[in-house]
Parts: C-alpha cells; structure tokens; sequence
C-alpha cells in the first residue's frame, strides 16, 4: 500500500478545522461535525475523529466521525461497535489503488480494531447515495461491506431551497402554501429559542407528541445539550411557534455544510387548526436560505 496516505486522530484543539473541513466537503453533514459528537457522547456513543492525511500535497483527503458504542461498564478495549453515521468524508468515485478510499478504510479498519472495534457500520450521506449510488454500491462491495439495518432514515425529502422565496411558495403544494397563509393571519408569530426554559417549554410539548403518535424521545437533557452545544456554534436553531402567549409548537433544525436538517418537532393538543407547523418550517427553510443553506432535509423515514 502506498505511504502517501496518513491515518491520524483528530485532537480536540483542532474542532474549528474539523467543522471547516465538514462544512467544506461535498459529503458534508450535521452528524459528521464536532459538536454532534460531543452531543452523542452524552448518550454513550464515544466520538473519535480520524483524517486520513496526504502527505504530497500536505491536506486533509478524507475523514470520519467514528462513534463508538459498549454495553454499560464495558470498558471499549473489551469490545464496541463503531459507527460513522452520514459519512464518511471522501471522494467516492477514486477506487483505483492507491486511492483514497481503499487507503482510508484499510487504515480505519487496522485502527478501529486496535482500539476494540468488532464491527463497523457506516451510513453515508443520502446525497452520496443519491447522486452515485452505483459507484457507491461498488465501493462498498469492494471494500468487503455487507447490508445491515440502517440506524438513521434510509429515504428523505430534500428540498432544493436556492430560489427565491416567492418561486418557493408557489412550488409548494396548495394545501402546505394555505396553511402558511393561515397561521400568518391567524397570529401564530415565530421566534427562536433564547433560554433553557424555552427548551424545557418545547420539551413537555414533545412529550405529548411521543404519546400521542406513539414514538420514543430522549431525556431532557439530551435536547438541552443539542441546544447548548450546536446553537453557539450556528449550527443549529430551536424553532418556536407562539399564539397569544401560548407556545403552540416548535421543531429543532440542524446546519452544516449548506445543508439544514429538521432533527425534532412538537406540536400541542391544542390550536392545532392554526396550523403553526406549517408555519415553523417555512420560518426555518428562510432562516437557512439566509444563512447560505442550499437544501433542507425534512428528515423522513
């Protein structure tokens, strides 16, 4: 195998160039950047960051985000399950050896398995899928990968978000463009979440929507931290929907490499023909467009 290619780990001093080389790749994704690690470590998935290093020209050629998952007590040395989810970060098309990917998963694997990797999943970007997908399927079967049950939704609905606005109401179905109009009328107003009140205010609406439509949500905590780490980062923003002082819905909407993410939603019991969801991603699908998104992922299963 050619030493023109370096496995390294990723110290944490260096999350800003991790997020900027997330955010720069065409196979960039929320859940491949710094934060979503940290993020994830918080709910027992331990995060390590791997570059593969070219040494002739003196640049980053791929990378991933590993987290890594044990049963309770298990030290990992023992024994986890590696995972890279949305990633990773490379040029798909270069099979040839010594190309990229043969020379980073070569030296992932040899890596993981030192540290106690048992098996290793991967979930690339539905981008990737999308747009290669033959090419994709060769290099996973080149690389000896074998189909498993996926962890994250294996189809969405991206939107391409680059028109103006006006081009983008009136491509919307007539029923989503209505009840835009409505809660607008109506006086839903939407804002952004300022304090860890306002999540612990959305969190008990998404308690009620796990019982309702029967699906499970994690703790509290969790939604704290996705909103304490990755909103100061600009990478992520809790959408809330007000009527009369009353909040009414709110969704959480992810950032990265041009890229929003609707992660979370909640809506009460009540008002609910005010029709604030509507409103709330439209509200989002703007802030995005303003931030330089050029799609957003409704993040469907």
């Amino acid at each position: 195998m050619s030493h023109r290619y370096i496995l390294r780990p990723v110290p944490d001093k260096q999350q800003q160039q991790w997020d900027e080389f997330v955010s720069a790749s065409t196979a960039g994704h929320l859940l491949q950047s710094w934060g979503w690690g940290e993020l994830k470590a918080s709910a027992g998935w331990y995060p390590i960051r791997l570059a593969l290093w070219d040494t002739e020209r003196e640049q980053i050629a791929a990378a991933a985000q590993v987290l890594r998952r044990t049963t309770a007590h298990v030290p990992l040395s023992f024994g986890h399950l590696a995972y890279i989810p949305k990633g990773p970060l490379l040029d798909w098309s270069n099979l040839d050896t010594p190309g990229i990917v043969p020379a980073f998963f070569s030296q992932v694997h040899q890596y993981l398995r030192k540290q106690g990797a048992l098996a290793l999943q991967v979930e690339p970007a539905h981008e990737v899928a999308g747009q290669a997908n033959d090419e994709l399927a060769r290099c996973m079967e080149f690389m000896h990968f074998q189909p498993v049950r996926a962890i994250q939704p294996r189809r969405t609905i991206v939107l391409d978000i680059t028109p103006g606005e006006d081009i983008l109401l009136a491509n919307m179905k007539e029923k989503w463009r209505y009840n835009v109009r409505l809660a607008e009328r109506k006086g839903v107003r939407v804002r952004m979440a300022e304090t860890v009140a306002d999540v612990r205010d959305w969190y008990s609406l998404l308690e009620t929507t796990s019982i309702r439509d029967g699906f499970g949500i994690h703790t509290l905590n969790y939604y704290q931290q996705a909103w304490q780490i990755l909103a100061p980062r600009n990478q992520a923003r809790l959408f809330l929907a007000d009527y009369n002082g009353q909040l009414l819905a709110g969704i959480l909407v992810g950032l990265m490499a041009k890229q929003a993410v609707y992660l979370y939603g909640a809506s009460s019991n009540e008002q609910r023909q005010l029709m604030p969801n509507y409103l709330l991603q439209w509200e989002a699908i703007r802030w995005a467009k303003q931030e330089g998104a050029t799609s957003y992922d409704f993040w469907y299963s």
